[in-house]
C-alpha cells in the first residue's frame, strides 16, 4: 500500500481532516481550497455517509473508507471539537496501526476557538482529549491556523515524519467516546 503520491515536484501526503462538521465547514473548506494542491484529501465530505446509520457502521465506514488511506490526520480545533464523538474516532483510527498502520498527528486551534492567538499552550479542558493524550506524549504537534503555505508543508511533513521517528510516543490507550460530550 502507498502512504504517498510522488508528483515531479514534491511528495503530495495523503490527508485526513477531521472536525466539527457544524461549527467549522468553513476552516475545513479553506484549509483545501489553500493547500489541496500540496496534499491528497481522503476527507469525508458532507453527505458522503448518511448520519441516521448506526454508530457502529459509521466509525467502521470512516476507518476503512478514508482513514486507512491516510498518512496524516489533521485536526482543525474549533470552540466545540474537543467534544464530539466522531472526531475522537478520527484520531484514534489515525492512531490505530490496525487501520492502515499509524498516521501523523497534527492540531490546528482555529479562529473560533477561544485560546486562538491568546496561548501559550494549548487548553486541556477546550482541546479534543485524545490530541491531548498525543500532546503530552510528544507525539503530536499544535499550532494556531495559519494560511501560510511554507508553515502547513513543514508541519505536515513532521507529522509524517512522526509515524516513525516519534511511533513509539503514540498514546490512543484512551476510551473511544460513546456520545458527544456537548452539543
Amino acid at each position: 500500500m502507498s502512504w504517498y503520491y510522488e508528483t515531479k515536484t514534491a511528495t503530495k501526503h495523503k490527508i485526513f481532516i477531521s472536525y466539527y462538521h457544524n461549527d467549522d465547514q468553513y476552516y475545513r473548506d479553506r484549509f483545501e481550497q489553500l493547500f489541496g494542491h500540496i496534499f491528497i484529501s481522503t476527507c469525508v465530505k458532507p453527505g458522503d455517509i448518511e448520519t441516521d446509520l448506526r454508530d457502529e457502521y459509521i466509525k467502521r465506514l470512516i476507518q476503512l473508507n478514508y482513514i486507512s488511506g491516510s498518512s496524516v490526520v489533521v485536526v482543525l480545533v474549533g470552540a466545540k471539537t474537543y467534544c464530539r464523538k466522531h472526531v475522537d474516532w478520527e484520531i484514534s483510527a489515525g492512531l490505530n496501526k490496525k487501520v492502515g498502520g499509524y498516521s501523523g498527528l497534527l492540531g490546528l486551534c482555529l479562529p473560533t476557538h477561544p485560546d486562538y492567538y491568546n496561548r501559550t499552550n494549548y487548553n486541556p479542558n477546550t482541546t479534543p482529549p485524545r490530541l491531548v493524550d498525543n500532546l503530552k506524549s510528544e507525539y503530536a504537534r499544535y499550532f494556531d491556523w495559519t494560511e501560510s503555505e511554507e508553515s502547513i508543508k513543514k508541519w505536515i511533513e513532521d507529522a509524517f515524519n512522526a509515524r516513525v521517528n516519534r511511533a513509539d510516543r503514540i498514546d490512543n490507550s484512551r476510551k473511544q467516546f460513546v456520545v458527544n460530550r456537548c452539543d
